[in-house]
């Protein structure tokens, strides 16, 4: 009985090594980053190996079974839950690959996204109580300052990358917005417009449509980001998207 009551007896380390072939992509054999999972069958790969990989295949890389025979990227989803778990096991994962997104902006002369600078200014922080020990001993007082600053900092993603759109309906079972000009965060997905549609047409689901790019219907967990840098043509003029119906058949 005294055994149970031992820290020691019920710690068991294990090694990172030990468990590396559930954080790894088997597309790049690297970590996992951007997590996304199929949600047919559950593997899980790195966003842009997967997006890829699905632009010439409708299988899963891992089990082969078929995704969806014409659109298998409307049935992948960003798995925020493993990437947190890969991030808290692979010490400085987070910070490297922060720095290397940073990098890239900076190498083709663009703008840092907010969200980037952010997060890095997040971990700097972090990392910075933890040496210093603040994390341990933090006064309440400061706490309930922090905690106004962060609330009076929170800019409702202002300061990230914007993208002007025009979303135009391509289906008479269904109206046109009465303000199809938007501007939002590059960082907002196809699933937030679909929403956003929905609420302004007072459509039951948002669910019950689709949206569109060049004739090709999107993935929800497309960023606005990936779409303009992977669909849109005209790279200087506001992104055109297209909504309908899903019955609706091109």
């Amino acid at each position: 009985m005294a055994a149970l009551g031992n820290p020691e007896m019920l710690t068991r380390k294990i090694k990172l090594w030990d468990i590396n072939a559930h954080i790894t992509c088997r597309l790049c054999e690297g970590y996992l980053i951007d997590a996304t999972t199929v949600t047919e069958c559950l593997h899980t790969f790195c966003r842009s190996c997967l997006v890829k990989y699905l632009e010439e295949n409708n299988t899963c890389p891992t089990c082969r079974i078929v995704i969806h025979q014409s659109h298998p990227l409307q049935y992948i989803g960003h798995d925020r839950t493993m990437q947190d778990i890969v991030y808290k096991l692979v010490p400085g994962l987070q910070e490297a690959e922060m720095k290397k997104q940073r990098e890239f902006y900076q190498k083709l002369g663009m703008e840092v996204p907010g969200d980037i600078k952010g997060e890095l200014c997040n971990m700097k922080t972090h990392l910075e109580s933890q040496r210093n020990g603040d994390l341990k001993s933090e006064d309440p007082a400061n706490k309930e300052a922090g905690d106004e600053k962060a609330e009076e900092d929170n800019d409702y993603h202002r300061s990230d990358e914007q993208v002007s759109i025009c979303l135009e309906c391509n289906s008479s079972k269904l109206r046109g917005l009465k303000r199809k000009w938007i501007r939002c965060s590059a960082q907002a997905t196809v699933l937030h417009l679909k929403k956003f549609i929905a609420k302004k047409l007072n459509l039951t689901s948002f669910n019950e449509l689709d949206i569109l790019c060049n004739e090709e219907i999107l993935g929800k967990d497309h960023t606005l980001k990936f779409v303009v840098v992977t669909r849109w043509r005209f790279k200087k003029s506001p992104l055109l998207l297209h909504y309908r119906p899903k019955m609706d058949l091109l």
